[in-house]
Parts: C-alpha cells; structure tokens; sequence
C-alpha cells in the first residue's frame, strides 16, 4: 500500500505531519490532566468541570473557524492556534489552583480526548479537501486519522515519564507532570514550523469559500445527530476513562498510559479497515456497523468486576469505534459543494464541540457521587441511539462516488 494516494498534495501531507505532532501532546495530556489534578489535591468533579472548560473554549474557537478561513485563509489560523496551544502548555506549567487552571483550560487549546475536538479540525479538513482528488479523499483522511493515532499512542507512553522521573530522579509528581506540559508547548512551536510551509493565500481552491447553500438542508440535520454522538462521547473522552480507571481499579499512571498506547493502536489499524469498508458497503453503512457493536461494549464495561475483562472491552471498543472518523469527515466534504466546505466542516464540528463539552461535567460529578461506571453506560446508550437515526435519515443519502455511473434506466 503507498503511503499516501497518488493524487495527494504538499499541503496535505504537511497538514498529516502536523496533526502527528500535535497528537502527540494530546496523547500525554489527556492521561496527565486527571493524575495532575488529583495530585493537586482537586477531586473527581473538578477534572470533569476542567474537561468541560476546554471544550467549551474549543467549540467557542470552532463557532468561528469557517470565518477566520475565508477571511485570512489557512496558513494565518493555524499558526494562531499553534501559539495559543504553546501557551496552554506553558500555563499548565506554571500554575497549580483551580481558577487559574479554568482559564488556562478555558481559553487554551487542551484536549482531554483521545480525538482532536481543536480549532485546529475544521480549518485542516477545509484544507485537506482542497489538497486530494476526489477518489482519494476517504483515504487520505484516514492517513490523516492514522498519523493522529499511532503520535497519540507513542504520546500516551509519554504519561508513564513523570512516575519515572519521581521514582529515579526524585523530582516530585506534580513537578514532573509540568514538565511534560512543557513538552506540549515544544510540540506545538514544531507543528507551527509546519504550517509555516503552508502557502500564504486566502484560500486553496479556485472557487472562494462561501456560507452554506444548496447543501444547508443536509449539513444541519448532520450536525444535530453529530452533536448527539458528541455529547455521548463526552462521557468516554480519554481523560474520563483514564479518570474511571485511577478510582475503579487504583490503576497506577504508568499502568494507565500503556492502556491507552494499545488501545490507540487498535484505533489506528481502525482507521486503514474502514477505507476498505467503505469501498464496499459505503460511508454511512461503515459509520454506523462498526460503532454499534463499539457502543454495546461501552454499555456492558460498568457491569463488569474483573479488570482485565474490562480492559479488553475497551480495547475491543477501541477497535471499532472510531472507523466512523475519517469515513464521517469525508462524506460531509463529499455531499456539500467545494465552495461550502470551510463553512460545512465547521457548522458540523461546532455542534459536537459544545455538545462533548457538557458531559465531562456530568461524568465527573456521577464519578464523584458514585462508583458505577454511569458514564460509559450512559455515553453508550445515547451512542446506539445516534447511530440508529444516521442510518434511518442517511442510507439513501449518497455522495456522488458511492453513486453508479450508468444507473438503470439511463442510456
């Protein structure tokens, strides 16, 4: 298999190469965020408000995304949020209460899931459209997806550092963790020396980008049901069950990190599965017929007393959940028209930006309040509804390449 399909730009590959970098920090980060919180002192309900807190600020950023892109471009946006992502890392360096930790995580770019949810998304999808050809578009995004799991694997092995360093070094736990939010700004000032190399021009495509039109219809009703997987995921970010684990099982960080490496892994093998999917059964069939089954094991981990029964439904979840990712994000860019990608990848990302950034402060609270699983039952459930109701409203919605060139009836 090539490395990236033949019709892929520089852009694009700049943009897959960054989004590594960039998954690399989210990869420690989003382990680190509840150990260094609970190291702090701060309890359960306080790593879900600051969960909340930074997608909050990321769906506020995203609301604008499709704006910012036809008014400055690409390449002026990304280098922005590369600096705001330097000084999130620098701030969680710095500071230790929980205020000015809220503001930090509020206005910053933090990612407590295992999934990018930055402003970062909608103007690289825009972009990354803009950079293939048609045939190869679920391919790429699946590259891109791809290069986003295996950084964020090798990232979530960079959680184990800070045990290291205070049981070899005797620097102190919540020093150690700093320093590794430090490490997350270097990441970001070398994602920025990518998007440096991006050309300086409005935008991409011949055609500007323009609000949505011909394809509102379908781009807001996506965008409701988007915004429902999202909520429902927020109960299953990697900082929440990363959470459940520490409280559930006494899991050491170390332990925890290692968790998270193979089960980014299998996300990553995921994600090349579900482009041979698709050629087969199309977008729609492989975003909901592979989550299903993922949702039903999320829905049977809290009943669960054996720990290594439960992690390996949670690999087996890992394994299937997210091959609706770059399957989902190539048939938005392929139902709506190439003028109106910048404002559809928005409209759709700004939904589940607000929609997973409530219910990390509910599981939060349900963790502090009890110790049944509530949210992975919870995110579950609401998952296998959303997944109904793609299929319902969606399976004859095809975009123009699932589409038979001669169909019956046609000469």
């Amino acid at each position: 298999m090539r490395l990236f399909p033949e019709s892929t730009g520089r852009d694009a590959k700049l943009l897959i190469a960054a989004k590594g970098l960039r998954a690399a920090g989210d990869g420690f980060v989003s382990i680190l965020l509840p150990a260094y919180l609970l190291a702090l002192g701060h309890d359960a309900l306080a790593v879900g408000v600051l969960a909340t807190a930074t997608l909050l600020g990321s769906a506020a950023l995203t609301m604008l995304a499709g704006r910012i892109t036809q008014r400055f471009g690409h390449r002026r946006p990304l280098l922005a949020a590369s600096a705001l992502m330097a000084l999130t890392g620098l701030g969680f360096a710095g500071l230790e209460g929980f205020w000015p930790l809220l503001v930090v995580a509020f206005v910053g770019t933090l990612n407590p899931s295992s999934g990018d949810v930055s402003v970062f998304l909608p103007i690289e999808h825009s972009l990354l459209s803009e950079s293939v050809g048609a045939e190869d578009r679920t391919a790429v995004f699946a590259r891109y997806s791809l290069a986003g799991a295996l950084m964020g694997a090798f990232g979530t092995l960079l959680a184990g550092l800070p045990d290291l360093a205070s049981a070899r070094l005797g620097v102190s736990t919540p020093a150690a963790m700093q320093g590794m939010f430090v490490l997350y700004a270097v990441l970001a000032v070398a994602a920025g020396s990518l998007y440096r190399l991006l050309p300086d021009r409005r935008a991409a495509s011949a055609a500007p980008a323009q609000p949505l039109g011909p394809s509102r219809g379908i781009v807001l009703k996506l965008a409701a049901l988007f915004g429902v997987d999202a909520f429902a995921g927020g109960f299953l970010v990697q900082s929440i069950l990363a959470l459940w684990l520490f409280q559930t099982y006494g899991l050491p960080v170390a332990a925890a990190a290692n968790v998270f490496f193979v089960t980014s892994l299998l996300s990553a093998v995921s994600y090349l599965i579900a482009v041979e999917i698709a050629k087969r059964i199309g977008l729609v069939n492989t975003m909901v017929f592979t989550h299903l089954p993922a949702n039903l094991c999320a829905v049977l981990i809290p009943f669960v007393d054996d720990l290594y029964l439960a992690l390996g439904l949670l690999m087996l979840r890992s394994l299937l959940s997210q091959m609706d990712v770059p399957t989902r994000t190539s048939y938005v860019m392929a139902v709506v028209t190439p003028p109106e990608r910048p404002a559809a990848a928005s409209l759709t990302a700004v939904p589940r930006s607000l929609a997973s950034a409530v219910s990390p402060g509910i599981a939060g609270y349900l963790f502090a309040v009890s110790g049944f699983g509530w949210p992975l039952l919870i995110g579950g459930v609401l998952k296998i509804a959303y997944d109904l109701a793609l299929l319902a409203m969606f399976r004859h919605v095809r975009p123009p390449e699932e589409k038979p060139a001669n169909p019956k009836g046609q000469g």
